[in-house]
């Protein structure tokens, strides 16, 4: 094991303990955005045939004003903000707007096509504070759709295995658009031999909505299951949501776009989200506690279809925060019908001192106590 990979483990524990944090203050209270993304350039280096997301002229949002609304997703109470594009490392003074956000005590993340990492790079990424990177990589071999392919970033994966100090995860896409759905095996076998989280994702259309998934893609799809390993979160998601998706069925769900996920454009608009750009549209600084409410309740009528799995993983917080009993089912299917849920160890000890019990027996003192002693732990208390 390198060092840099032996580092990720032992700050593994205060980023876990941050993000527990996190979660447990986002089931406290809905009044507040768990996850912004923030667009600090439009423009990209590469020119993917299906993305939507970015051109070739923009220049980067200056920094002032990138500090002005990292501020204000700060004051609105937002947990994690995360820097998306376009290509984010093309903006000059990416680390300074990380060490904003990691002074304010909140979570920074990084979405990239990697191609301008270096060792250089990653080192000044890990002094800046980052905790998090996501690359997506969409094929084994560049061609006229995608250039993010395995064959021209392995080097950036091996830099990253070898210097970074945040965690990694590697993202993979199956559907149609996609030459060869074999190629998303390749690169998540190559992500978990380098000791990368991975995911896997459906590809969608300009609206964010799911397309067809044929057979072939789906036994591929069901095979990167079985060999990544997902940790429950990413196992619950992958039952709620993706099993549904690659089906070709609707999935029922509020989605709370513009309330608990904020995306904010370069012109520091909040919109729903990168595919859903337009609404509601208003100006970060004047987005206040009423839209956020608003937006809470509104239905979304491209919900059903939606594959933008962010805003996903923050309704799945709130799911418990409602109900959590009925959110753990729908999350831990049983084996069988008319059988228990099959709740993963740590899911059954955190149910047995957080969760009034389901008979009319009391809890007991010693579990009210250290379920007390956690809380007070994560600050929430």
């Amino acid at each position: 094991m390198g060092l840099a990979r032996a580092f990720r483990k032992v700050r593994s524990l205060p980023r876990s303990f941050r993000y527990a944090r996190m979660v447990a203050r986002a089931l406290k209270s809905r009044r507040h955005p768990i996850l912004a993304h923030i667009i600090p350039i439009r423009r990209c280096n590469l020119a993917c045939a299906y993305c939507n997301e970015y051109d070739k002229v923009s220049s980067p949002v200056p920094t002032s004003e990138m500090v002005r609304r990292i501020d204000l997703l700060d004051a609105l109470g937002t947990e994690i903000i995360t820097f998306s594009g376009g290509e984010p490392l093309l903006h000059p003074d990416l680390d300074d707007l990380i060490r904003r956000i990691r002074s304010h005590g909140r979570i920074a993340t990084l979405i990239t096509n990697g191609y301008l990492l270096t060792p250089d790079r990653i080192r000044r990424l890990n002094r800046a504070g980052l905790e998090h990177l996501q690359i997506s990589i969409d094929n084994v071999r560049p061609d006229d759709v995608s250039k993010k392919s395995l064959k021209v970033l392995n080097k950036k994966l091996e830099w990253l295995e070898e210097f970074a100090q945040f965690a990694i995860s590697i993202n993979s896409v199956v559907g149609a658009g996609v030459k060869d759905s074999r190629d998303a095996l390749i690169i998540t076998r190559r992500a978990l031999e380098l000791g990368f989280d991975t995911t896997v994702g459906v590809i969608h259309d300009h609206g964010g909505q799911v397309l067809p998934l044929p057979e072939a893609d789906r036994a591929v799809y069901e095979q990167i299951q079985k060999e990544r390993k997902p940790s429950f979160w990413a196992f619950s998601y992958d039952n709620l949501f993706q099993k549904n998706l690659i089906a070709g069925k609707p999935n029922d769900w509020q989605c709370r776009a513009g309330s608990r996920y904020l995306y904010i454009c370069e012109d520091g608009l909040v919109h729903y989200c990168s595919q859903r750009r337009g609404y509601p549209a208003i100006p970060l600084e004047k987005y206040t506690l009423e839209d956020l409410e608003r937006e809470y309740w509104t239905k979304k009528p491209c919900a059903p279809y939606c594959t933008v799995s962010c805003v996903h993983r923050v309704e799945m917080i709130d799911m418990v925060r409602v109900d959590p009993r009925t959110a753990l089912k729908k999350f831990f299917p049983p084996a069988a019908q008319g059988e228990a849920p099959n709740l993963p160890v740590g899911i059954k000890i955190l149910s047995s001192l957080f969760l009034p019990p389901e008979t009319d027996r009391p809890q007991s003192g010693v579990t009210k106590a250290v379920a007390g002693a956690v809380m007070r732990v994560l600050g929430i208390k």
